[in-house]
């Protein structure tokens, strides 16, 4: 699968996509589910930081997906 962001290392997600085909559901109405602010959302979605592993598993039960249909971990290989 290729990535945008190939080359990268860590994390990445596509809760862009789920939110979009979840009714369209904003940030703010996800940062609401999980307990954080707005921007904290913005910035795991643009892959600028890396949620804890709590959040991460918040976000993937909002979607009712598991864990690694929702984040991927890129490493050296």
């Amino acid at each position: 699968m290729n990535n945008p962001d190939d080359g990268k290392l860590g994390i990445s997600n596509c809760i862009r996509t789920l939110r979009f085909l979840n009714n369209e559901m904003t940030q703010k109405q996800l940062a609401e589910q999980i307990g954080v602010t707005r921007q904290t959302v913005m910035a795991i979605e643009s892959n600028k930081y890396s949620p804890t592993l709590e959040v991460a598993f918040k976000i993937a039960n909002v979607f009712n997906l598991p864990l690694d249909q929702v984040f991927t971990y890129r490493s050296e290989q």
